[in-house]
């Protein structure tokens, strides 16, 4: 069964530091990429940064400015988030996703293609104050 498992979000000041993680299993992760997407409330999900665990390739969104770092660690099965200089219109639900393909997940990012991503976590609320 596959699971994908986020943690690490909360209450942050604008300005600061979170780290999310996202522990997979259920599939072999390194033939896999895995996204993050945040959903705020009245919006519509979007891709905000992704990897693909064979090479290490990651894309960002637009709005991450430079903010954000995704990376993975394959002996752990995880994928983390460093979100830095977070802002309150950084405010939404976190969710990692997993799907084979790693372009698919790229043109999410990217805001050219919304296709169905094969598994998503619960996801973590992350919340900037002013």
């Amino acid at each position: 069964e596959v699971q994908l498992v986020e943690s690490g979000g909360g209450l942050v000041q604008a300005g600061g530091s979170l780290r999310l993680s996202c522990a997979a299993s259920g599939f072999t992760f390194d033939h896999w990429a895995i996204g993050w997407f945040r959903q705020a409330p009245g919006k519509e999900r979007e891709g905000v940064a992704s990897i693909k665990i064979s090479d290490g390739r990651t894309s960002y969104a637009d709005f991450v400015e430079g903010r954000f770092t995704i990376s993975s660690d394959s002996a752990e099965n995880t994928v983390y988030f460093e979100m830095n200089s977070l802002k309150p219109e950084d405010t939404a639900v976190y969710y990692c996703a997993a799907d084979p393909s790693a372009l698919l997940l790229r043109l999410w990012v990217s805001r050219k293609v919304k296709g169905t991503v094969d598994y998503w976590g619960k996801g973590t609320l992350v919340t900037v104050s002013s």
